[in-house]
């Protein structure tokens, strides 16, 4: 890739990275030659299955086989080669939210060999301003609602010249912006790649926030998803039969990976939510006879509060018109992304009697790298779900091998119960960060990706090591799964003339697993309420990533070197720990 400048040693280290138990990363082990070979297989043994269920915001369904869905991204494939010109190699921009356009979409520009660079909307304008001009797209599809917001980006003040245009998806037709639908029905229902895709060809480009420097942009190839799918798949032994469900946003990697690509890479199928619904989730799980979910701490913590409720009111917990016996197939739910509390796992659990199959990977591992064994009786499983002071993430799926290094980064691995830096490798691991030699150095520095997180491995009877995260040796926020950087919540909060320091703190919550607050020393003689600091907050960054609490404060706390110690401060939230913060 033009433009990388990684060095021959970085080279080698990230090889060694994307190695799995001596096999290389260009040594396939999927029996698939790229993604359309995949979907236009499934299509061919069972044009006539139902792979895709939507619910849209007003509890709509549609659904699509495998043939009416693979008849739509051929025709979106078309239009993006015939029309817009898109070729293999390029990015493709989507700004929306979980809805079938979106999923074929993605499956189109995979057909063609393009990338897809996925938008979060909870963002403010500037990062994904920044991640459109870095990913260098050229095309951004957009929902009718962020059509204005997708314009003010790309043609306001400083326009980004990359993008050659933008199309509306969905809603009315109108004269400003092509319309998907209208555009996609000009175009044949086949479709044939002007250049040949193999699983090499990059295929997703998601920015993940770092503690230092601008957003990084994690580049996977259609190998990782693929490998990452059939090892998730293997561990959670789903097949054809079976049915996931999607309540979380396919603009990350989990919504993705878990509840898209890998029910299709076993020709299963799957029922994607525009969001999640505490009065809805069981329903749902229910009607579509879904097997198995994939949520995060903060929607463990929802339903549990819908549940008590209702209970209260003499309603069932399950939802209006649900029984218990209603889900005798659902098997269990994923869960990760989020830190996830002993507490709110075993309220989980024994209220609704499912178990939380626990897991931990990143957007740079592809998804997961690990969960909790199936085979563990009850009593084992709560034994690894709560003994340890932390609800242990499991053990490595196959593509990929797990160890614990020392926390400076010098490549001594640990034993049992030694704290460190969790590293990962094999074939689920992320082909580099796009344009950023200096992170790449670092994070590939010994031959394993290091992930930046505090954990510890025990090993059971049988010789499985069953690893836990926990902490962050990187201090990003981890709110609900969406990691922030605090350096970027300082700057805003230092804008302002009365403040002499700021420091964005993860604190404990229920609902997201961490918030945002703020630790605030203002200059001598000056005075700011914290209501006017979260205000001019909010102002320049979504809520989502604008502090929730603000604490004002005289001294702060530093190492031997001057480095601030944000975590020492982390004590002065805790009486936010159970509040819930609404917009």
């Amino acid at each position: 890739m033009m433009g990388l400048h990684l060095d021959e040693k970085t080279l080698e280290n990230i090889r060694a990275a994307r190695t799995y138990k001596g096999i290389p990363p260009d040594e396939h082990l999927v029996p698939y030659e790229n993604f359309a070979d995949l979907l236009e297989k499934h299509v061919a043994e069972k044009p006539d299955k139902v792979y895709l269920i939507h619910y849209d915001a007003d509890g709509n369904r549609e659904t699509f086989t495998y043939a009416e869905l693979n008849a739509r991204v051929n025709r979106i494939a078309n239009f993006l080669v015939n029309e817009l010109g898109v070729r293999r190699g390029d990015r493709v921009a989507t700004i929306g939210y979980n809805h079938s356009d979106l999923v074929a979409i993605y499956f189109a520009c995979w057909k063609v060999g393009a990338t897809v660079a996925p938008q979060n909307v909870a963002e403010d304008d500037e990062r994904i301003g920044y991640i459109l001009r870095n990913s260098e797209s050229v095309v951004v599809f957009a929902r009718p609602e962020y059509l204005e917001r997708a314009e003010r980006i790309v043609h306001g003040e400083q326009p980004i010249e990359n993008i050659r245009e933008i199309i509306e998806v969905g809603g009315e037709p109108c004269e400003e912006y092509r319309n998907l639908s209208v555009e996609m029905q000009k175009q044949p229902p086949e479709f044939t790649a002007p250049e040949p895709v193999t699983l090499e060809d990059e295929s997703l480009l998601v920015y993940t926030s770092g503690t230092t420097g601008p957003p990084k942009g994690v580049v996977l190839i259609q190998y990782n998803m693929l490998a990452d799918a059939k090892g998730i798949a293997e561990h959670h032994r789903i097949t054809p039969d079976q049915r996931m469900m999607c309540v979380l946003p396919i603009h990350h990697v989990n919504g993705t990976i878990v509840t898209l690509v890998t029910p299709l890479f076993v020709g299963a199928s799957t029922v994607l939510n525009r969001a999640y619904s505490s009065s809805r989730f069981w329903e749902r799980i229910a009607r579509e006879n879904v097997q198995i979910v994939s949520v995060v701490p903060t929607l463990l913590q929802y339903s549990l509060e819908y549940a008590e409720k209702a209970g209260e009111e003499g309603r069932s917990i399950w939802g209006e018109g649900v029984r218990r016996e209603d889900l005798a197939n659902f098997r269990h739910l994923i869960c990760g992304a989020g830190t996830l509390a002993v507490a709110l796992a075993t309220r989980f659990e024994e209220t609704f009697g499912f178990p939380i199959m626990h897991g931990y990977g990143l957007s740079e591992t592809t998804c997961y790298s690990c969960f909790l064994p199936l085979d563990l009786d009850w009593e084992t499983h709560r034994h690894w779900m709560k003994d340890y002071g932390y609800p242990s993430i499991g053990v490595p799926i196959w593509p990929n091998e797990m160890a614990i290094f020392d926390a400076e980064g010098e490549g001594r691995r640990l034993g049992p119960g030694e704290r460190g830096e969790i590293c990962i490798r094999g074939h689920n691991v992320m082909k580099y960060y796009f344009r950023r030699p200096d992170a790449n150095a670092e994070t590939f520095k010994f031959g394993w990706f290091r992930s930046g997180d505090e954990g510890f491995y025990e090993v059971d009877e049988q010789g499985r090591t069953f690893f836990f995260i926990t902490g962050r040796i990187k201090e990003l926020i981890n709110r609900g799964g969406v990691k922030f950087s605090p350096f970027d919540i300082e700057e805003v909060i230092l804008e302002l003339p009365e403040v002499n320091t700021a420091l964005a703190i993860a604190f404990e919550n229920d609902y997201y697993g961490e918030e945002v607050g703020a630790y605030v020393v203002l200059n001598e003689g000056e005075r700011l309420t914290a209501e006017e600091i979260i205000e001019h907050c909010r102002s320049r960054m979504t809520f989502e990533k604008s502090p929730k609490v603000v604490v004002f404060g005289t001294e702060v706390p530093v190492t031997s070197t001057g480095k601030y110690q944000r975590l020492k401060l982390r004590e002065l939230f805790r009486e936010w720990q159970h509040t819930q913060f609404r917009p």
